[in-house]
């Protein structure tokens, strides 16, 4: 026992001053002590863990933490398989979870082959980044630190190899599309950070290039030829894409689709024996003082419903796992409802659908019985890839087997586009498709969705079928193409129709065809009945718009020759009071020689100003502008979108189903989104 004196000797001791080895057993000592209390040694049983209420508290907080629950909705949704996920991770921790260390130190490169990889997430329409998940170490003694120091990776060490149930992992899919980035990768065992952008959807629309029709010179090329067209698919999906706030790609412009998708009041013919009659116009032109525009508008005969014959449709129906979209089957279904509903008692249906291999729905059917035809619309479902190739020949077998003399054959192929399934090269498909017509079976061809469309397939095949290319977006789009129009959809009063028009260089030294730049035709294929071109419906209405330089406009494109002036044929001198000569060829739908309509375009056609040209011609021409002016063409580059709308707005005429009402939003929409309103 130490006394009083003692201890007051031992206070008045100097303290030694310290040694540099003794403060490096000291600092050695305090991290052992560390090392110890943050790793304790397990010598005996199991490896201290928290207890079963610590750990479920901490699983509930984390899941809270990370906004799983988002509703009440959702947490009755998601409460049964977090609570069986809950209890296999308490498990993973407890006394009775026998072996488990056990398999990590014997086999630590099994379990990270197991583990799952979610440094890309591949998925039809992208892409998806997430954070990688860290393995847990090979060697607990060696690795613990760095798993206890990286959160990311808790779920991860509790049950890595273990399968998420199927109804949470469908709770995740789902709060995936409500804007939860990170429960996929969270349930799976990877925490994303949440400030990880979610990327959008890869666009895999497709569509042909093509470039702006030239101008050309009336002397040296004085000869226009191309196919009529009747499509209206390019002014809907660039519509659906204005509406969605994203101005069109060029390409997915067709500005003759966007003109000829409004119907306009052209003087028609008075007997189908002349199944057409043109109206031709001249006068200046809106966008540039030193240039006019030559107008031509083709009314076909309108067939009466008394007269209209009878019709055999084979619905070919796409219900491949990409049409899995409200915009798509859906969709699909209704707008073929409301089809269905227009046809005659005497009309037959049948159904044809393609996924991974192609089957019948329905056998032929009389329209009197909608009801077995609309039960079997509605039983249809996607699921796999998409055999298209397999999908038009049933249809075609089907057709044929049901043909209809004197009447209406023609499939009707509604999809999205996407072949990948046999053959999927558009060259092949074009060719089977042309064998295929020969039969006398029409196809017609209605586009769905985006993101995934083939378009660049669907002009392919609808241009070589005798048919035409829709594209549906939306239940009033079904109903203007189906019901309003169904008349020019269905029923055909010509094929092979092309139209050539040779310019005089006399009057016009220049001239440029608006659109039909994928319709072109060489001069020769005017007169080749082998050479394909495009049908027209009954009371279609088909509008077609050069711009022309007159001989004596101060604003030429090109010099004139130096050398003299190439021959066009008659010299400039026949016929000079004469603008152009308008050609156009045809067949009957059952023909198989075609027949020749004409008409000079003279001085008498012209008007002095372009307000004083019709209401149809002038509405016309601004949607002739507006579709330059999404292409970004030259020609439109100093006209404003307001001068569209200006010239729109005052030939907006009778409207009533409210196309040009609409036509009149999607000009201001484009002007807001450029943001170049002149």
């Amino acid at each position: 026992m130490v006394d009083d004196n003692e201890l007051d000797m031992l206070r008045n001791i100097p303290t030694p001053a310290p040694g540099s080895g003794a403060k490096a057993r000291a600092l050695a000592a305090a991290m052992a002590a560390y090392d110890l209390e943050k790793n304790p040694a397990a010598t005996q049983g199991t490896q201290n863990t928290d207890r079963l209420t610590q750990r479920a508290r901490k699983l509930w907080r984390d899941i809270m933490q990370k906004k799983l629950i988002a509703a009440p909705a959702f947490a009755g949704l998601v409460a049964l398989p977090i609570a069986g996920y809950a209890t296999f991770y308490l498990m993973e921790g407890s006394p009775f979870n026998f072996g488990a260390d056990q398999e990590i130190a014997e086999a630590p490169s099994a379990r990270l082959k197991d583990a799952p990889d979610t440094k890309l997430k591949k998925t039809d329409t992208g892409t998806t980044p997430a954070v990688a998940a860290k393995p847990l170490a090979a060697s607990q003694a060696g690795k613990a630190e760095e798993a206890s120091a990286d959160e990311a990776v808790v779920m991860n060490e509790a049950a890595p190899a273990m399968p998420v149930p199927a109804p949470l992992q469908d709770a995740a899919t789902q709060m995936s599309r409500m804007s939860a980035p990170t429960l996929t990768t969270e349930l799976h065992g990877v925490i994303a950070p949440s400030d990880v952008p979610m990327p959008l959807p890869e666009n895999r629309d497709r569509v042909e290039d093509f470039k702006t029709n030239p101008v050309r010179s009336a002397l040296e090329d004085p000869v226009s030829t191309f196919s009529i067209d009747v499509d209206t698919a390019s002014y809907s999906f660039a519509r659906r894409l204005l509406k969605e706030g994203v101005l069109p790609h060029a390409d997915t412009v067709r500005v003759e689709e966007m003109i000829n998708y409004f119907p306009y009041d052209w003087k028609g013919p008075e007997a189908i024996t002349t199944p057409f009659n043109t109206t031709v116009s001249v006068m200046p032109t809106p966008w540039n003082e030193h240039t006019k525009l030559m107008h031509v508008g083709i009314k076909g005969y309108d067939v009466r419903p008394a007269e209209q014959p009878k019709a055999n449709l084979v619905f070919l129906i796409d219900v491949s796992g990409s049409m899995d979209e409200p915009d798509k089957l859906p969709l699909l279904r209704s707008a073929f409802r409301l089809l269905v509903n227009k046809l005659n008692a005497d009309d037959t249906v049948s159904i044809v659908t393609y996924a991974g291999n192609a089957g019948t729905v329905l056998e032929p059917t009389k329209a009197s019985d909608r009801e077995k035809i609309l039960s079997a619309i509605d039983t249809l479902t996607p699921g796999g890839s998409t055999a298209g190739e397999a999908g038009i020949r049933e249809a075609y077998r089907l057709a044929q087997r049901s043909f209809i003399k004197d009447g209406i054959n023609r499939v009707m192929l509604a999809t999205d586009g996407d072949f990948n399934v046999g053959q999927t090269d558009d060259d092949e498909l074009k060719r089977l498709i042309e064998d295929k017509r020969k039969s006398g079976v029409f196809l017609s061809v209605f586009g769905f969705g985006r993101g995934n469309l083939n378009d660049q397939m669907m002009q392919t095949i609808a241009q070589n079928g005798n048919g035409t290319a829709a594209y549906i977006d939306t239940l009033a789009e079904a109903e203007k193409v189906l019901v309003q129009d169904a008349s020019s959809t269905l029923f055909p009063i010509a094929k092979d129709v092309k139209i050539q028009v040779e310019f005089n260089p006399a009057a016009v030294a220049e001239y440029r065809l608006i659109g039909y730049e994928t319709r072109a035709l060489n001069r020769e294929d005017f007169n080749n009945d082998r050479v394909d071109a495009g049908e027209i419906g009954s009371g279609h209405s088909v509008t077609a718009i050069y711009e022309i330089t007159p001989k004596d406009s101060p604003s030429l494109a090109m010099d004139p020759l130096r050398y003299g002036q190439a021959s066009t044929g008659n010299g400039g001198v026949a016929n000079a009071d004469e603008y152009a000569f308008v050609k156009i060829r045809y067949k009957a739908p059952d023909g198989d020689v075609s027949k020749l309509i004409t008409t000079p375009v003279t001085k008498t056609n012209e008007v002095a100003s372009f307000d004083g040209a019709g209401t149809d011609q002038r509405f016309s021409v601004a949607v002739a502008a507006f579709g330059q002016k999404l292409r970004d063409e030259d020609a439109t580059a100093q006209f404003g979108f307001d001068r569209i709308a200006e010239i729109a707005s005052a030939a907006r005429g009778a409207d009533p189903y409210g196309y040009r009402a609409e036509f009149l939003s999607l000009v201001r929409l484009a002007s807001s989104l450029q943001g170049n309103k002149q």
